[in-house]
């Protein structure tokens, strides 16, 4: 998993569901049925070539951040490795098309639809007949009964991450033929195209010792394009080899080797071939096309030597190379640092970026469980401080993507449910943004407990231990504005002292609105404060400063770039931000779901089917039998019983257009709470060997990898959408 990022098979669906009915909603704007749908902002981006122009054979050595702990799609562990393995090697009823809706998989099914709703709903799946496992035995209702029982949450002996949908079937049982499966459920179900995607043979599901460790590293009966051939622990890689028995169009490649690459190794293992395949960031893209372009590098070293170690770094620095590794590095050091890089650079010659939108949005989280933030118009007044639009720009233009900030929380443009419901909460307003502070108690010059220069905002780890400090604060920690020492009243920037608070969160007062969803404004004659903000923003003898968590290490850069941006929004309606930078390993585990955070950045994946994926993301915290909060995965801690409903009805209905109107009905609440502000769709980039054709920026489409090959000689993929 990516430290910005959670992988889409982390997205684990909800267990349980509130019976629904239990409140009247009121109707909150949304779009019509008549609506004209949504595009994808960016399309693939894959080299595209028909099968005639594809060579046979070949191995595709394609980068992954880690050996997967498991090949079981549906455990805990599962990461994008045990995706990727899946697509490759396992039947999948349904996958998504370029818009991300989920479509029939014609190479496992002739059709599968609802066939009955009353008493029940039932839904009828006519298999394809020459579909069979890699052993030779057809793909059966065996096959859907033992899914069913491991996922159904029945027996705690399955060490399963989700069951939502299978505990809603009542029984599964053969139709008319051998090809036909009868799935009747106890209560409706809008999301069943999500179920048996992907479906693992019965010898893997059948028995709990099975499903718990007979597919964690090895898998012996498959039915895809590919079959797995091993796992190599010692080489770190997955190797798939075409599967003899599959009766699609053959595979064109021999052979799929997943091997493991660091992100920050990824534009070195490219150039040294190691891999022919690799997701990059901005920088190694910058690299790649500073190769392709003809420009070159240029090389500092000439002269016979004689240039000086001083300019020799200055050179370094200035093309990336890491300063860690060349800031203190002599000459001789120097030179072959800078040679290699040339080397790479000539061998990057042979690649090609291929962009995209990734199917994920990056979001600004506000932690509402505790301290500042659990007074809703303190998130709002965040939230309007922010010009998402500015943000977005701030990504995605240097890289030729489309930048549009992210209207929903539940869906992206081209996907059915997607519509642009920010309006609920309300675009960047500053003086609106300091009347929601004022309403709030936050008042310029108020007086301020004195307290240690940089004690943290709020969280659990909060120190009161002075060593190890700068000026600007404990190391990985620095509080925005702190240099600020100069104040004339005609700028927006002032001081502020830090603190913390805890309460618990509220359920959303709602204000007169103005154009927006109730609550997104402060009540009607709040003045905002007349011009600057002369002293610090403070109540009851503390300050207002939130706690900014974010990761270091490779990839970090982009989300650390827009959290400077930030900060800079929220000091201008005085909301001062302490920065604490974490590495990455513990930035999700010990930070964002321990809660320890006020402002985070990272990114949820969009889901075809959102009432069933999103509601653990944005479920209000309810209290466990121990006593304990279980927050599912809203790590904001902010959600309310109405939005909990919408999620309800809207999985229980076959209406796909009432689904989808209360999926966006939904999504209107959870943006006048406020507990996250989607910001921008992420940037997809592949560095791509130029032979390799269709494979690379994928967007919402699920990748076809029978067809993934080399061209032949002479031949010509289509030109790159990103290059036309």
């Amino acid at each position: 998993m990516s430290h910005d990022g959670v992988g889409s098979r982390a997205v684990l669906r909800a267990t349980a569901f509130l019976t629904a009915g239990a409140l009247a909603v009121p109707l909150l704007a949304g779009c019509g049925s008549d609506e004209k749908a949504s595009r994808p902002l960016a399309g693939q981006d894959i080299a595209q070539a028909t099968r005639d122009k594809v060579a046979e054979g070949g191995t595709v050595k394609w980068a992954v951040d880690a050996l997967p702990e498991t090949l079981n799609a549906y455990q805990a562990d599962a990461d994008a490795g045990t995706t990727r393995v899946a697509q490759a090697t396992l039947p999948s009823m349904f996958q998504l098309d370029a818009n991300g809706r989920p479509a029939v998989n014609p190479a496992y099914l002739e059709s599968a639809k609802v066939i009955e709703t009353e008493p029940r709903q039932v839904v009828l799946y006519k298999l394809n007949q020459q579909a069979v496992w890699s052993d030779g035995r057809e793909i059966g209702a065996a096959d859907f009964v033992a899914q069913w029982r491991a996922l159904s949450g029945k027996d705690s002996a399955y060490w399963t991450a989700r069951n939502a949908g299978y505990d809603r079937i009542a029984k599964i049982e053969r139709g008319a033929s051998d090809l036909q499966v009868r799935v009747t459920f106890s209560r409706p179900y809008a999301d069943w195209k999500s179920l048996f995607s992907p479906l693992y043979p019965k010898d893997v599901m059948g028995t709990p010792d099975a499903f718990n460790d007979g597919a964690r590293r090895k898998l012996r009966t498959t039915a895809g394009p590919f079959k797995v051939e091993k796992v190599d622990t010692a080489a770190k890689d997955v190797v798939l080899t075409r599967n003899p028995r599959w009766w699609g169009q053959p595979a064109k490649l021999d052979q799929i080797t997943l091997h493991t690459v660091s992100r920050e190794n990824r534009a070195a293992a490219l150039a040294e071939g190691t891999v022919d395949i690799a997701d990059i960031d901005a920088a190694e893209a910058g690299r790649i096309r500073a190769a392709t372009g003809g420009a070159g590098a240029g090389s500092p070293l000439v002269g016979g030597g004689k240039t000086s170690a001083k300019k020799l770094r200055s050179w370094a620095l200035a093309h990336g190379l890491e300063s860690r590794k060349v800031a203190h590095a002599g000459q001789k050091k120097l030179r072959k640092a800078i040679t290699r890089y040339l080397e790479e650079q000539e061998a990057l010659r042979s690649f090609d970026v291929r962009k995209s939108l990734e199917p994920a949005y990056t979001q600004l989280a506000l932690n509402g469980a505790g301290g500042l933030l659990a007074d809703e118009r303190v998130r709002r007044a965040v939230a309007r401080a922010l010009d998402r639009k500015e943000l977005a720009k701030l990504v995605l233009t240097p890289l030729g993507l489309p930048a549009e900030p992210v209207g929903s929380h539940l869906a992206l443009s081209g996907q059915p449910a997607y519509a642009d419901n920010s309006g609920a909460l309300g675009g960047q307003d500053t003086k609106e943004a300091q009347a929601l502070l004022a309403d709030a108690g936050w008042v310029p010059g108020g007086p301020v407990k004195t307290e240690k220069k940089a004690d943290k905002a709020a969280g659990p780890e909060s120190s009161q231990d002075d060593e190890d400090r700068s000026e600007g604060g404990k190391d990985g920690e620095y509080i925005v504005g702190e240099d600020d020492k100069n104040h004339d009243g005609s700028d927006d920037k002032n001081e502020h002292g830090d603190g913390s608070g805890r309460h618990l969160a509220q359920d959303g007062k709602q204000y007169s609105g103005q154009g927006g969803a109730p609550g997104a404004y402060a009540p009607k004659g709040t003045a905002a404060p007349a011009g600057a903000v002369n002293g610090p923003l403070a109540k009851d003898g503390q300050a207002l400063n939130l706690r900014f968590v974010l990761p270091t290490g490779a990839g970090s850069e982009t989300l650390n770039t827009v959290a400077g941006r930030i900060s800079a929004m929220l000091e201008k309606v005085g909301i001062r931000t302490t920065v604490v930078k974490v590495p990455d390993e513990s930035y999700f585990k010990d930070h964002i779901a321990a809660g320890d955070f006020d402002l985070a950045l990272y990114s949820w994946p969009a889901s075809a089917f959102p009432a069933t994926d999103a509601r653990p993301i944005f479920a209000k915290p309810a209290p466990a039998a121990d006593g304990s909060v279980n927050v599912e995965q809203n790590y904001t801690r902010v959600g309310t019983d109405q939005v909990d409903q919408l999620f309800d009805q809207a999985a229980s209905t076959l209406d796909e257009d009432e689904s989808r109107d209360l999926i966006r009905k939904a999504d209107t609440r959870i943006w006048a709470a406020a507990g996250s502000i989607p910001l921008y769709q992420r940037p997809q980039l592949v560095g791509v060997r130029k032979t390799l054709v269709n494979a690379g920026a994928f967007g919402f489409q699920t990748p076809v990898y029978e067809d993934m090959g080399f061209l032949k000689k002479g031949a010509k993929a289509v030109p790159s959408p990103s290059k036309s």
